[in-house]
């Protein structure tokens, strides 16, 4: 018999194929669903979609299955980004499920469940009713309900792409060399058909140049996790060979997108967040409204900065999508931004979508003549250490010696401490600038560190400085970079 609790994570499912997540526990958490987002709210269907993985078209059936023996009616569409399951469930209506484990290795599969509008589910927004219920069918069987749902199969990527590029069109944009590594995942479908023809749509002019876009969930060629530097290399060396003016990445389920610039060096998410923030609110100031854009606690601070210069809010939130998620809706916000690459959009049920995002990239650096690097330059003011973990036996004590290190510059004011998703440390307000923020890991025993500066020495001297507290007196073996 599964036992769900290890496999209900904060907002979503996960866990390994065949053995933690079973067509058994598919099954009953797809009926348990049903009843929990769909009957309630007087939604007679839902939708359904996986990616590429090959355990991922038994589990969406048993989970359809589930749903239909509770008298839900279910629409099947197959192959699928997350982001296009989004637009399945915002543009019809209706509640959905997709089965991904997302940038995970293959043995892993999951769920990422919405309610109708592409709203989130997940801890609190009703992940935990689902898994009570799922967990009672697993252990008493699913009772039928009087009506059986039915079962209809649909092929939206077009609609998706049409839907995408209705958004952000790219005509008139100058010709541009990009390169797309979709590491076997989902943006193997679906980067043809937005930025392509695969789905029958007008040719954007763009010399498109695909890498490693056969379907294949056991990944081959490099994991589907480009927030690893080590699944970019690919891609960064492609560009340059191709000279192409820009690189792009996703994840396996195609949600998440890197951007490369014309020298194969990496895009902060930061700037992302800030040239796609600033481009939102340039169309909510011509439709005479202040626009608000989100930004999780470890983006850059240019993000603000740059928002509040062009007259825009600037919220901040906790890391994680179910926050900024919540936050967006609850802020009418027009764009949301995290620092792992994930991009969310009001014009798109407030959910994320990297596609998007690279739409709105490609046409920022279309619609000039600079260079990618020099149009990144401008959203990216200061130095980032990107997120470094370390694997201490007790956090909490790590983060009281921290600041037992800077108790005098917090006594006088000087250093500013904030407990807010972790604690942040800053001494912006004045020279040397700079802050960091440490958060402990949920489920293991590590920190998180992340660090930016207005100079790379000091950047690299408050990094230093503060991983050596963190790892005092921990085994050199314990520390993960």
């Amino acid at each position: 018999m599964s036992d769900l609790q290890a496999i209900v994570k904060a907002y979503d499912v996960r866990g390994v194929a065949g053995d933690q997540l079973d067509e058994d526990a598919a099954r009953a958490l797809g009926a348990a669903f049903a009843d929990v987002a769909a009957v309630p709210a007087g939604n007679a269907s839902i939708v359904v979609g996986h990616d590429m993985r090959p355990s991922s078209p038994s589990l969406t059936a048993a989970f359809a299955d589930g749903a239909a023996w509770r008298g839900v009616d279910v629409l099947h569409i197959g192959l699928c980004s997350t982001d296009g399951l989004y637009y399945a469930s915002g543009s019809r209506g209706v509640p959905g499920a997709m089965f991904t484990a997302s940038h995970n290795p293959a043995q892993y599969n999951g769920i990422k469940m919405c309610h109708a509008g592409a709203r989130p589910v997940g801890r609190g927004t009703g992940l935990d009713d689902v898994q009570h219920l799922a967990q009672q069918y697993l252990d008493e069987g699913i009772p039928a309900a009087e009506r059986q749902g039915s079962m209809t199969e649909a092929d939206l990527l077009g609609a998706y792409a049409h839907h995408l590029r209705e958004l952000v069109g790219l005509d008139g944009i100058r010709p541009l060399k990009v390169v797309v590594d979709a590491g076997n995942g989902m943006a193997g479908l679906t980067a043809g058909a937005v930025l392509g023809t695969e789905a029958g749509l007008p040719d954007l002019g763009l010399d498109l140049v695909p890498m490693y876009f056969e379907l294949d969930g056991t990944f081959p060629n490099h994991e589907a996790n480009p927030l690893d530097p080590a699944n970019l290399i690919d891609l960064q060396t492609a560009v340059i060979a191709e000279q192409a003016d820009i690189g792009l990445a996703f994840d396996g389920d195609a949600d998440r997108c890197f951007v490369i610039d014309e020298r194969g060096v990496a895009v902060s998410p930061s700037a992302v967040t800030a040239l796609v923030g600033l481009r939102e609110l340039e169309k909510e100031s011509a439709a005479g409204r202040t626009g608000t854009v989100i930004h999780n606690l470890i983006t850059s601070r240019a993000v603000p900065e740059l928002v509040e210069a062009a007259g825009g809010r600037a919220v901040q939130t906790r890391v994680g999508h179910s926050f900024i998620k919540a936050q967006m809706a609850e802020e009418n916000a027009v764009f949301g931004g995290e620092h792992s690459a994930h991009y969310y959009f009001r014009d798109f049920w407030f959910a994320d979508t990297g596609m998007l995002a690279a739409l709105h990239v490609l046409h920022a650096l279309g619609s000039g003549t600079a260079a990618l690097s020099d149009l990144s330059e401008i959203y990216t003011p200061y130095y980032g250490s990107g997120e470094i973990n370390s694997r201490v036996s007790e956090p909490e004590q790590a983060i009281a010696r921290v600041r037992d290190a800077f108790a005098e510059d917090i006594a006088s004011g000087v250093v500013q401490v904030e407990e807010f998703d972790g604690v942040t440390f800053s001494h912006w307000d004045a020279a040397p600038r700079w802050w960091f923020n440490l958060r402990s890991s949920n489920t293991e025993p590590l920190l998180r560190l992340n660090v930016e500066a207005h100079d790379e020495d000091i950047l690299a001297k408050i990094t230093d400085g503060v991983l050596a507290v963190v790892r005092e007196g921990q085994d050199e073996e314990e520390t993960d970079d």
